[in-house]
């Protein structure tokens, strides 16, 4: 079985594309409830996690190491919930997140935008300068999001396995592609891309648990055992160890490996 992953812009269908996919092939199909699960979580208004990832990304400037705890919170619910296997996911930042997992199928759903635009003059009920306004100050902002908080270029198709242009390609026809590509070995869940599916669900969640005290940490995870970087001075190195092995501790339930960095 697999994951995938639904990349779209608004109006360009891949709501629908997501939806028809996972009815197809009976996966949970899921979006704005990794916003809310990080929101009720972290006992963060989920507004702001709306705002953090769609606005620009000076909106995140306005808060202390805004950037690693959103993005954080974010993927430590993503994390969450593609473990369990069978998902389609069609929400915020899915092809950042889960890069490097061999059984994830990345999908970016593109539109024309005139097409776009009418689609939503009808059903926003706005006048075409209007809705043409708001999908390229969408686009726009999600776009710069992305280069500015992960350093890559959200219309790069290099970051995906499919782009599908919906146009000529009607949406059931989409739905088709990726069916199939679905069923390809490549995208088929094995013990090893398993594990390291496991271990970056185990890091995303000591990530997020981290980022209030240590934003700046950097966690990843092999075979199950953590690693922690953290700079700091050196007359704080052991009352940061300890507590980075509690807040660890409590997350995984393991011993905690540590690299420590001290500033020079």
């Amino acid at each position: 079985m697999s994951i995938i992953t639904i990349s779209r812009g608004s109006y360009s269908r891949g709501k629908e594309v997501a939806e028809k996919v996972a009815a197809a092939l009976g996966y949970e199909c899921i979006s704005r409830e990794i916003l809310l699960e990080a929101s009720e979580q972290f006992n963060i208004p989920e507004i702001k996690l709306v705002r953090a990832i769609h606005d620009a990304p000076s909106i995140l400037e306005r808060f202390t190491y805004g950037k690693e705890r959103y993005v954080a919170y974010l993927k430590a619910a993503l994390m969450r919930h593609v473990q369990k296997d069978n998902v389609v996911y069609h929400g915020l930042a899915g092809h950042y997140f889960l890069q490097g997992i061999p059984h994830v199928l990345k999908v970016r759903i593109v539109a024309d935008l005139e097409d776009r635009i009418a689609e939503e003059m009808k059903r926003e009920n706005l006048s075409a300068a209007e809705a043409r306004h708001i999908l390229k100050k969408d686009d726009d902002e999600r776009r710069r999001w992305g280069i500015q908080v992960f350093g890559v270029d959200t219309w790069d198709p290099m970051l995906y396995d499919m782009v599908l242009h919906i146009k000529a390609i009607k949406v059931d026809d989409a739905v088709e592609f990726i069916l199939q590509a679905a069923k390809l070995p490549c995208f088929s869940a094995t013990a090893p891309s398993q594990k390291i599916l496991d271990d970056q669900t185990l890091a995303a969640r000591v990530q997020a648990a981290l980022v209030e005290e240590f934003p700046t940490a950097r966690v990843c995870a092999k075979e199950g055992d953590l690693f922690v970087d953290i700079k700091a001075n050196l007359t704080e190195e052991q009352e940061i160890i300890a507590r980075v092995r509690s807040i660890a501790s409590h997350v995984a339930g393991i011993e905690v490996k540590m690299q420590y960095l001290v500033h020079p």
